[in-house]
């Protein structure tokens, strides 16, 4: 399985950008699908989750929702608000035929696939 994320870029602070994770393979309503972001020097940081249900951070919660298109085998993530301390390196991930719980989904580990990451640059 191939994840292909993309849809970063550099934006000024309040403003919005759509990340987009395409799968390449077929994904199932049972799997779990999440994004990561790693900030300079910094460690790889939950941001979002889907299956079921969905999952925050609590930093993003009301400015960043997830989604998921199953025909498209794509997820989203819609990014509004953005502030300087949104810059990052944004990861999707793919767990597959599991419905991770609140705590599993936010664990790096817990995932079997990675993207290889769309740069989120925030100016102040």
């Amino acid at each position: 399985v191939q994840l292909q994320a993309s849809g970063g870029g550099l934006v000024q602070t309040g403003g919005s950008l759509r990340l987009s994770c395409a799968s390449s393979r077929r994904t199932f309503s049972d799997d779990t699908m999440g994004w990561f972001r790693q900030a300079p020097g910094k460690e790889r940081e939950f941001v979002a989750a889907i299956n079921w249900y969905t999952y925050y951070r609590d930093s993003v919660k009301g400015r960043f929702t997830i989604s998921w298109d199953n025909a498209k085998n794509t997820i989203y993530l819609q990014m509004n608000d953005l502030k300087p301390e949104d810059t990052a390196v944004y990861y999707c991930a793919r767990r597959s035929r599991t419905i991770l719980s609140t705590t599993a989904s936010r664990l790096p580990s817990s995932y079997d696939y990675w993207g290889q990451g769309t740069l989120v640059t925030v100016s102040s």
